[in-house]
């Protein structure tokens, strides 16, 4: 009888990371039946984790809630990159064959994993082609054509170096991570509408302290960067600004009406702050990450002509009028970007764009994760000390030490009763009236 299958992910944001588990039946059907999540302060920055130790007790933190909701033992994890060195390098490979030859998809394969180019400061995450040309001619399906030439274009993603040894030092202390995947590639494979990957689309995932920004053309990734915007900045510039606190100055951008077109808000009160002078704020920064935004087109060597829409996704995308005032500066289509629609979100108060990400990982998981495998066992007992399996090589849990027990008294052989030894005196001197009489009898 074939088993449910459970996918575990983690996303390790600069405010947060968020945990969830999703459940995959026999017949291919996912759903998402936990989530949970750590808030972090100063821990992670522009995506880097900078305290090693306080991210892995908050991932430990939510490992366990994960565990605890669902009765079983996490064994391992897929965990999302993304951060702000994180960007695409194109490059080119050729290789000419040796005569006219079929060419495979082992071949492309082959060539792919040996493109070995050095970006100093930046290691290689993964790479992922752009374009093939067999003999000169562009081809979509290079596998099972003959030729004595191939050329593939590629963007190799790269990130600084202490990105992924950071995240290796934290998940090596908490769980065994079964692949790490790149955010915002798995994002695009999983939200975008399959016209939208054809006929070009910006992706722009707008986080905390970072903006993602994924160019799709040809149903092949064409260009990535992370800019250091994010949703923080529009809050940091209110606590700056009107001198307020930081978690005041969060609730005051979350609630104004309208705080991209202060001309036309409405000046209301809240917590203290008039919203028109806050919209003030919020629409100057804003309207600067959106140029940046736009530029990035041109910096991809395409035109605004070439794409027919632009998804918002991000925690920083639920800002009131964002999408109308990206139309404005881009002239593109804008629509908000939806978790993917192979998943089905059980508890609808978690469907919110700062989670998109992380539904993302947990549908790709479902697609990699081998048939029969699973990142969850269940259990069938009640459970004492961690509820997740502990990393291979980590020192095993002590035995818990069992209380002593005291001694029981045993009775003194030694000592009797004070009636007993009457009794046996009495005993006694039964017996040898007895044997008197015995005598007696015998004489006569």
């Amino acid at each position: 009888m074939e088993k449910t299958q459970y996918i575990v992910a983690l996303e390790i944001g600069s405010s947060k990371i968020v945990g969830a588990i999703a459940e995959k039946s026999p017949t291919g059907y996912v759903s998402v039946n936990r989530l949970e999540e750590q808030k972090l302060s100063n821990c992670v920055r522009y995506g880097c984790i900078q305290n090693v130790e306080n991210t892995k007790n908050a991932i430990n933190r939510i490992l366990k809630m994960l565990s605890n909701a669902v009765d079983g033992l996490i064994t391992d994890v897929y965990v999302g990159i993304n951060a702000r060195s994180v960007h695409s390098e194109a490059t080119e490979v050729t290789r000419n064959l040796d005569a006219s030859v079929q060419i495979t998809d082992s071949m492309i394969d082959k060539i792919i994993r040996g493109v070995h180019d050095v970006f100093r400061g930046y290691e290689v995450i993964d790479i992922v082609p752009r374009a093939f040309y067999v003999d000169g001619s562009a081809t979509k399906t290079p596998g099972g054509q003959f030729g004595s030439k191939i050329e593939i274009k590629l963007n190799q993603i790269v990130a600084k170096p202490n990105i992924k040894l950071n995240l290796e030092r934290v998940m090596s202390a908490t769980m065994k991570v079964r692949q790490y995947l790149v955010t915002p590639l798995v994002v695009g494979e999983e939200i975008l509408k399959p016209d939208e990957l054809s006929l070009g689309c910006m992706l722009v995932d707008i986080g905390a302290e970072t903006t993602s920004v994924a160019i799709y053309k040809n149903n092949a990734l064409q260009y990535l960067t992370t800019l250091p915007l994010g949703g923080r900045n529009l809050t940091l510039d209110l606590v700056n600004g009107l001198q307020i606190m930081e978690e005041t100055a969060e609730r005051v951008k979350k609630n104004i009406n309208n705080p991209l077109d202060p001309a036309h808000a409405e000046d209301i009160i809240i917590d203290g702050v008039h919203s028109k002078k806050a919209s003030e704020y919020i629409s100057a920064r804003m309207g600067e990450i959106i140029v940046n935004i736009n530029r990035q087109i041109t910096n991809a060597g395409l035109t605004n002509d070439d794409l027919r829409s632009v998804v918002l996704i991000g925690g920083g995308s639920a800002l009131q009028g964002l999408p109308e005032k990206v139309n404005e500066v881009t002239k593109i289509n804008v629509r908000r970007g939806s978790y993917p629609s192979t998943l089905n979100i059980l508890d609808h108060t978690i469907n919110k764009p700062e989670y998109i990400e992380l539904f993302a990982l947990l549908a790709k998981g479902a697609e990699l994760l081998p048939e029969g495998a699973t990142c969850l066992e269940r259990r069938s007992y009640e459970p004492e000390g961690p509820q997740f399996a502990m990393p291979a090589g980590a020192p095993a849990a002590a035995a818990r030490p069992q209380p002593e027990q005291e001694p029981q008294p045993q009775p003194d052989k030694k000592r009797r009763s004070i009636f007993g030894g009457f009794k046996r005196k009495l005993d006694k001197l039964l017996s040898e009236s007895d044997i008197e009489d015995n005598d007696e009898e015998r004489d006569e």
